[in-house]
């Protein structure tokens, strides 16, 4: 959309745009132009509900305002028929149109009505406003960038590239990526460049008017500070089970085939059985998993997959799989090195060789408390009281045990016990970070260290940890809400999986279904208890919902061993793309100190995994891309 009268747009831009993302809707393709060249859409469809019309760029009856819209609208049935109630008529049977007429009707109080997840542009010819809405958890992306008086959007930075809009690194962003594995919304990996936060709207006029910032429509709900709302666990279990089987329920709407990724943990599990509960037949499962035991879930899988009678799919991950690499630096198209992308990318492809649509169990662990450092969160708040002396012999008992790898009992009691000293929001911090913020500081080089501003990156987040209601781990598991799970968890998911064409749906992000978790007392919500009490309750077999097997076990996680890998098979891998000459490292950081990270990690003095990967996806980033550096 123009920002200024002298500035155009033609069908030109906008379709090389679109032509960037191409995977993200193989099934057709659509353009609309302002007739006064104010704005311009192309639109990609991955065709799932009223696969034959529904086309886009869609239009009111007298195309005085168009639609372009990714996702699902799982309540768009009730909402169509309260707007034909209202006098609106409707050419198609699919959930675009409802945006549409919602718009008509509500405004931007449209947003807050719809359930689902979605990347909204409409094009109000009337007013000569464009308006983007990202749904409430941020499960579809929108990025955004200014220039050349053009306001360009999209599902992917990669379609604002193909504009050649200029692309320098933004330090800032840098600094998140390093300390957190990615770049959180608001921001973006270049400067000028930006993400819709999730929910929000934003309205944006054609016509030169000073431009609004975007407005927050939802949030997430706050922990109650009396510790939840009265209920009986019987009451809360009989409300889980209605709230969960509706949720699960709402992402079966497709005109085309379905499925659902099976770990063989709690979370997924549960979807698969009330998939199966519900009728989904065939039941189509996808599994993944490593030939290192301590990261393969694939007979757990198998447990469940028998339990529900599955038409069952597993493959196997092994280090060859690391040729990926590129394809993730083109795929994430900014500094993305959760290493679990690996496995998603190469799931998702091989999914979508039998489905268009898979459920997943996202978000099942920051809802319901699932994570270790939410109890450790709450453990360590009891050692606040204590003498500030007291508390630094604890952190010295911690330092004296040997970190580890990154799976082992010693590597978490090490984090736990040296974190012990720390302010609660640091503390936190402390167990999510992947490079520590004093290790960052020690090795950039000088004019990098000064550009990042550190402090400003870790006070962001300890705003958000401060500022949340409830326990410790409340805040905690607030603060991942708003960052981990939007910027990384479906992050991670929604690109891996559209660069595979495939949709993919989490039933435990239903609005509904997030606001009765936070609003449980901590005795039931923590390490997932009303989830694991509900799921041993007897089915009509007299059997528990799920396997015993699967409800004690452990939780493991969806990581690759890559610390391993960087030992043995990529070691060689790895040097050569960190200290080669003209490396984006070497230019970030001093030399001895990448040296030594390789060197203390490769000899087992230290677990540096998560840096190095940090570095070695921020390196192929950087080749795919050739961003500009500002310093």
């Amino acid at each position: 959309m123009r920002l200024d009268p002298s500035a155009r747009i033609d069908s030109t831009l906008v379709e090389r745009m679109a032509g960037a993302q191409t995977h993200r809707g193989p099934d057709e393709d659509g353009v609309y132009l302002d007739p006064h060249a104010r704005a311009g859409f192309a639109f990609r469809r991955l065709s799932i509900i009223d696969v034959a019309h529904s086309h886009q760029p869609l239009s009111n009856e007298d195309e005085t305002v168009w639609l372009e819209f990714n996702g699902e609208i799982y309540n768009f049935t009730e909402l169509r028929g309260e707007l034909i109630d209202r006098g609106h008529t409707f050419r198609t049977t699919g959930d675009s149109e409802v945006i549409v007429h919602a718009w008509e009707e509500w405004g931007a109080a449209c947003f807050e009505r719809l359930a689902g997840m979605f990347a909204i542009a409409i094009w109000d010819q009337r007013s000569g406003e464009l308006i983007l809405a990202r749904d409430r958890f941020g499960k579809k992306p929108l990025c955004y960038a200014i220039a050349a008086n053009r306001l360009l959007f999209a599902s992917e930075l990669k379609a604002i590239v193909a504009t050649g809009a200029p692309r320098v690194i933004d330090p800032a962003a840098l600094a998140n990526y390093l300390l957190y594995q990615y770049v959180p919304a608001p921001q973006c990996i270049y400067a000028g460049w930006g993400k819709l936060p999730p929910g929000h709207f934003w309205r944006i006029r054609a016509d030169g008017t000073p431009q609004t910032t975007p407005v927050r429509y939802w949030d997430i709900p706050e922990a109650p500070p009396d510790g939840g709302r009265a209920m009986s666990e019987e009451d809360a279990l009989d409300q889980l089970d209605a709230l969960l089987t509706r949720a699960v329920e709402k992402r079966l709407i497709s005109d085309v085939p379905l499925g659902a990724f099976l770990s063989g943990g709690v979370d997924s599990s549960i979807v698969v059985g009330l998939m199966r509960r519900l009728g989904v037949q065939p039941l189509r499962t996808f599994s993944i998993g490593f030939p290192d035991r301590r990261y393969d879930e694939r007979h757990h899988a198998r447990a469940v997959a028998e339990r529900f009678e599955t038409e069952h799919h597993e493959s196997v991950v092994t280090p060859d799989a690391m040729t990926v690499v590129d394809d993730l630096a083109w795929a994430y198209d900014e500094p993305f090195a959760d290493s679990s992308a690996i496995p998603t990318l190469l799931l998702s492809r091989w999914t979508r060789q039998s489905v268009t649509v898979a459920l997943t169990g996202d978000g099942g662990d920051e809802l319901f408390g699932g994570y270790d450092r939410y109890r450790a969160a709450n453990l360590a708040a009891r050692l606040d009281w204590a003498p500030s002396a007291l508390r630094g012999m604890v952190a010295g008992a911690g330092h004296a045990i040997p970190s580890g790898s990154a799976k082992s009992h010693s590597r978490r009691l090490h984090r736990l016990l040296t974190a012990i000293g720390e302010a609660p929001a640091a503390r936190y911090r402390a167990w999510i970070h992947v490079f520590t913020p004093a290790l960052l500081s020690s090795g950039l080089r000088p004019e990098w260290r000064k550009a990042m501003r550190i402090a400003d990156a870790t006070g962001a987040f300890d705003t958000i940890y401060n500022a949340a209601a409830g326990t410790p781990a409340d805040r905690a598991m607030r603060l991942d809400m708003e960052t981990y799970l939007p910027g990384d968890l479906l992050q991670k998911v929604d690109i891996a999986s559209m660069a595979a064409s495939l949709e993919c749906r989490a039933p435990f992000l239903d609005h509904e279904l997030a606001a009765f978790a936070v609003s449980l007392p901590p005795r039931l919500r923590m390490r997932k208890r009303l989830l694991r009490t509900w799921a041993e309750r007897a089915d009509d077999t007299g059997r528990p919902f799920l396997p015993r097997s699967i409800l004690n076990r452990p939780k493991m996680g969806f990581g690759v061993p890559i610390g391993t890998w960087f030992r043995r098979e990529l070691r060689e891998t790895l040097t050569d793309a960190l200290l080669a000459p003209g490396s984006l490292t070497l230019r970030l950081f001093d030399g001895t100190f990448v040296e030594r990270l390789i060197a203390d990690h490769q000899s087992g003095r230290a677990e540096h995994a998560h840096p190095l990967l940090a570095l070695f996806m921020l390196e192929h980033w950087s080749r795919r891309w050739s961003p500009t550096l500002p310093v």
